[in-house]
């Protein structure tokens, strides 16, 4: 588990037990009430960590698919792969799932990093060995 989810984890689970304190302090109906507060921000709180990676990936891919169109329109002779971070994998945890990495056919010892929004694409960096100046199809900003 990484540590950024132990913290979140930690802090619903300090919310939780801070309503359930609240719950204990009252009596008759607002105890029962507050202690429905808190199954219900247990429930929230469950299904917003259990459906966050599908979230995640529904909008990586639509990302993937303004960019795909993005680089026809740039580069339309060019052959290209594409690579996603792995967020749900081990080890990847702390990588941002947003940044896209895209690598040409003809220059695979570079990967470029794309960001993308609702409006806008950014080549946002690249990783390499090469010289800047060598670089093919690095933007200008």
């Amino acid at each position: 588990m990484h540590p950024t989810e132990i913290i979140e984890l930690i802090v619903v689970g300090l919310i939780i037990v801070g309503i359930i304190i609240i719950s204990l302090l009252l009596k008759g109906n607002w105890r029962k009430l507050v202690s429905l507060v808190a199954v219900v921000v247990f429930l929230v709180y469950t299904a917003f960590f259990i459906a966050r990676p599908y979230w995640i990936d529904a909008q990586v891919e639509k990302k993937v698919e303004l960019l795909e169109s993005y680089l026809e329109r740039q580069y339309p002779d060019e052959i290209w792969t594409i690579a996603t971070v792995p967020h749900r994998k081990q080890g990847y945890k702390h990588l941002n799932p947003y940044y896209i990495g895209v690598i040409f056919e003809n220059e695979k010892e570079v990967t470029y990093h794309y960001w993308v929004d609702e409006n806008n694409i950014y080549q946002i960096s690249y990783s390499t060995n090469k010289h800047v100046d060598e670089l093919i199809y690095k933007e200008s900003e």
